[in-house]
């Protein structure tokens, strides 16, 4: 759109103007290429932040030589490329290669193991600028065309909807770069308020170690990218950016569930607890059920276009407009910054939260009972209780309300398995027998569903035993 008002300043027809819009409609690959050339006063602060790392070993006394021509090199082709950048305006898209400069720069120090906490911390900064100026930025370029998937209620990918996700991916950031921090030597101790010595002991566990490289440091460059991948994009993204949002929901959703398949192995290989670990993967669980949504509707805008006869592929890379306008859009939610409108396409129902609360006791009832936590089972309850917890908070999601099912397998193996294990009491086994009934039982209820996701909303409204009909089907009965 900025195009489109430079050319207005240059006293192009409006006829011009509509024939230039409807191109960019049709091929959105096309400004995504030519954005770069628009912000040229991003190269002058690439440029900068290569000098600040050119300099950065030789001024904050680097003891790593790795680490020293890593920085070295790395200002180096980041300064090479803005200038190309620069000097070049038609070749200005050349600019994106420094965002694989900025992502070297963040794993370098856990690559090299990074002997000084000033090498990590520049590394950390200079890597995520650059990301910010050679591609956040220019791909933040507000696109033509309609914002509402066709037969939502709302836009799942406007700023108000991303800006909780992006909050929780710093502070997830924040938390793992202060464990990485121990992994690479910089602290002596982490802070763990409930579990002692648990968090040190984790960090520094035999699991920690089959890394090649430190997992909290893994974690750290995990969130931040996901915080800076929620910030790209314009609100159309979900049809003009598949892939952006395709990577963004990679990154929250099955690294999130491997986040929290981390901790599940804690108290089972280890045999503790790590608090930092749990608040971080509680954060993480809440990202996947606030993100969900958008990915739903890209992928169901792929499906749509490929039906309509488009390459999906090319259409995963380029984006697009909508094929047709089949079904009509629900009631719109307008966009607001009201803090209720940050959690549109989420309802978290009673037996969600039950659900929730029982994952949570038979994550500590084995202590609880006093049954030894090396015994089968302990190992079961605070498995499935991280299993439960894992899938009702997913299910919080209205378009991930059919995951809750998911429970009732775990609620039969409570009812049925607890009585096999060994390691167990009385008093444990009746415990996960009434567990178990209850996530079977609380698992039934759909819940409250608030919004309309067009023909997803078949799969998010789905009964066992009653067929889910196509909207074509729904359409000729009501004929």
């Amino acid at each position: 759109m900025r195009k489109m008002d430079h050319m207005k300043e240059m006293g192009h027809s409006i006829g011009s103007m509509k024939q230039d819009e409807k191109y960019y409609i049709e091929h959105p690959g096309a400004m995504m290429l030519e954005h770069p050339s628009m912000y040229p006063w991003i190269q002058p602060i690439v440029m900068l932040l290569g000098v600040w790392l050119i300099f950065s070993p030789m001024t904050l006394g680097y003891r790593s030589p790795a680490m020293t021509w890593s920085d070295i090199i790395s200002g180096a082709v980041a300064i090479a490329i803005a200038l190309f950048a620069l000097i070049s305006p038609r070749h200005a898209w050349v600019s994106y290669g420094n965002t694989f400069v900025g992502l070297w720069l963040l794993f370098a120090p856990l690559i090299f193991w990074a002997s000084d906490a000033a090498a990590y911390e520049t590394d950390t900064l200079i890597g995520a600028f650059l990301i910010l100026f050679s591609f956040i930025i220019p791909m933040s370029m507000e696109m033509p065309g309609p914002e509402v998937p066709p037969g939502w209620s709302y836009n799942p990918s406007t700023w108000v909807q991303r800006a909780p996700i992006i909050a929780l991916g710093l502070f997830g950031f924040f938390l793992a770069r202060y464990m990485a921090g121990y992994q690479l030597g910089y602290l002596s101790s982490v802070w763990d308020p409930f579990f002692g010595e648990g968090t040190n002991i984790i960090l520094k566990s035999e699991v920690s170690k089959a890394w090649p490289i430190s997992d909290a440091g893994l974690g750290a460059v995990v969130y931040l990218i996901e915080a800076l991948s929620g910030a790209m994009g314009d609100a159309r993204r979900w049809r003009t950016m598949p892939w952006m949002v395709a990577i963004f929901g990679l990154a929250v959703i099955p690294l999130g569930v491997v986040s929290v398949a981390l901790v599940i192995m804690q108290p089972l290989v280890i045999g503790q607890w790590c608090t930092l670990c749990l608040v971080a993967a509680g954060a993480m669980l809440v990202m996947i059920a606030l993100s969900l949504d958008e990915v739903i509707a890209m992928i169901q805008f792929l499906a749509k276009s490929h039906r309509a006869g488009k390459p999906w592929w090319r259409v995963f890379w380029t984006g697009g407009t909508l094929p047709d306008a089949q079904e009509k859009a629900g009631p719109d939610r307008l966009p607001s910054w009201e803090p209720s409108a940050m959690a549109w396409g989420v309802t978290a129902g009673w037996n969600l939260i039950v659900s929730t609360a029982v994952g949570i006791w038979l994550l500590f009832a084995p202590a609880l009972f006093g049954i030894d936590t090396r015994s089968s089972s302990a190992d079961s309850d605070r498995l499935v209780g991280a299993l439960v917890i894992t899938i009702a908070v997913i299910a919080w999601a209205e378009v991930g309300r059919t995951a809750r099912y998911l429970n009732l397998l775990l609620g039969a193996w409570l009812v049925v398995g607890t009585w096999f294990l060994s390691g167990g009491s009385p008093a444990i086994h009746w415990s996960d027998t009434l567990s178990g009934l209850l996530l079977i039982l609380l698992s039934f209820p759909l819940g409250r569903i608030r919004d309309a996701y067009g023909s997803f909303g078949q799969y998010v409204t789905w009964m066992p035993g009653r067929k889910i009909e196509k909207p074509a089907e729904r359409q000729r009965k009501a004929a």
